[in-house]
Order: structure tokens, then sequence, then C-alpha cells
């Protein structure tokens, strides 16, 4: 934008999309949402990658800007980050592994709640507690749901920053086992579910919205609906964003 207004020409040097170019998953932020988390109306994995973004905030936003995308070679869609031989470089302080990248479009949906979503530890996004949750109960909860590709294993931990500070935790670790089954969105609402039903009063869900972005869903977590319902009000208005993002697909 600010390069729009100034007649400065964009350059993006392309890159991989770390969790690959083909899962697209809701649910999309509601209209009129716009925050400094949430740019533009996508869904919460859009499957793209910066250059394609740009060239679609470009034109959508009607910028202008003089935007130039230098593609990558050699990536395709079907590529994880894993895949391309690539070195790992921390796209963010805390994300530190492609597992708390592929988990993240989930587990990050919680952190504005009164949850620790592993910040303040050393495996951000895949850990998961509090100081009023059993390790054990939840994680016995969490084994009947059978989500794909995962698996929670009760333990303790204390975070030294962030939410819940220096405070002792009881929670879960999510453990990938096969990375091509997981669905970050569905490991994220299977916490949600299955900690509305534990913790109801102990839970606070009011800042729920902040990073989902999504009053349906948020209302029908705190309805204490199930992953099902809430898989399905994810795939609203999706049909509509993939007719307009496959004009800027470059792969």
């Amino acid at each position: 934008e600010a390069a729009a207004l100034a007649h400065l020409p964009v350059t993006v040097l392309d890159r991989p999309n770390p969790l690959g170019g083909l899962a697209v998953r809701g649910p999309m932020r509601d209209e009129g949402k716009d925050s400094f988390v949430a740019y533009h109306q996508l869904p919460i994995q859009h499957g793209m990658t910066v250059g394609e973004l740009a060239m679609l905030f470009n034109t959508e936003r009607k910028l202008n800007a003089k935007l130039t995308v230098i593609k990558m070679k050699h990536w395709s869609r079907d590529q994880e980050f894993d895949k391309t031989g690539l070195v790992w470089v921390n796209p963010s302080p805390n994300m530190r592994t492609i597992q708390a990248a592929l988990l993240y479009p989930g587990v990050g949906l919680l952190e504005t709640t009164n949850l620790s979503v592993g910040r303040g530890t050393d495996r951000p996004f895949e850990i998961v507690g509090a100081p009023w949750i059993d390790a054990t109960r939840w994680a016995q909860e969490l084994k009947l749901q059978e989500v794909p590709g995962v698996r929670f294993v009760p333990l303790r931990f204390t975070p030294i920053s962030s939410v819940l500070a220096n405070k002792p935790c009881q929670g879960v670790s999510i453990v990938v086992d096969d990375w091509s089954k997981v669905n970050a969105l569905q490991v994220g609402y299977t916490l949600a579910v299955t900690i509305r039903k534990l913790y109801p009063s102990d839970w606070q869900t009011k800042r729920l919205n902040t990073l989902l972005l999504h009053e349906d869903t948020w209302k029908a977590i705190e309805q204490g609906q199930g992953v099902d319902a809430l898989l399905e009000l994810s795939k609203k208005n999706l049909p509509e964003f993939l007719e307009v993002r496959k004009k800027y697909l470059l792969y």
C-alpha cells in the first residue's frame, strides 16, 4: 500500500509455503473484519505463496502497486517444506519446527484465550495447557476423538513468558505421526471442543474470535457443538475463494 502511494516498485522473491500449496481450509474471515492479523478475507489456511498473495492483494484490493513477483524454480504445490531440500529457517521466533508450522493454523487460534499454546517453552504450538487442566483426563478425552495423524500425550510444563508465565500447567503434547493425514484445523477444533466439554467454566472464550474472525464458528464452540459441525461451518464461502484464488496461482 505504501509503495503504491509513493509510486515505488515492489519486487517479491517468492518462496515455498511451508505447508504446501494444495490444502485450503476455512473458515473465511467474516466480511469487514480487517485487522493487523487478518489483512484480507482469506480462509485460515489459504495454500498460497507470498508472491501469489501479493498479486491477489494488489488486484483484489485495487492497490495498483508496480508489483513484480520473481517465481521459484523446481517447486510444485504438493511439496511441503520437508520435500524441498531447503534448510529450515525460523519464519518467526516461536515457529521453530516444521511440525509447529503444520499445527499452527489450528493450535494458534487458541492463544487469545487463557490457554498456553507453548509460547515461553521450547515447543511453541506443539504443547497446550493451563493450570486448571488435568493432563491425563484431557489426553484420554482427546484420544477418544481419534484425530487423524496425531496423538496427544499428557504432560506438565511451566512457560517462562507469554500467557501463564511462571505458572505450572498441565496439558498435552501433540505428536504428529503422519503429516499427510493432519488437518490442523481439525486438531484445533478438537482441542477447543474437548476443553469446552471438560472445563466450561474455566476456559475463557470471549477473545477466541480475535484470530478466528468467524462469528458462527466462535458461537458454535461456545455452544458446545462438535468437531464435525465446526468443520462443516468452515466450508462456507470456500468455493467463492477458490475461484478467486486460481487466478493468482503461479505453480
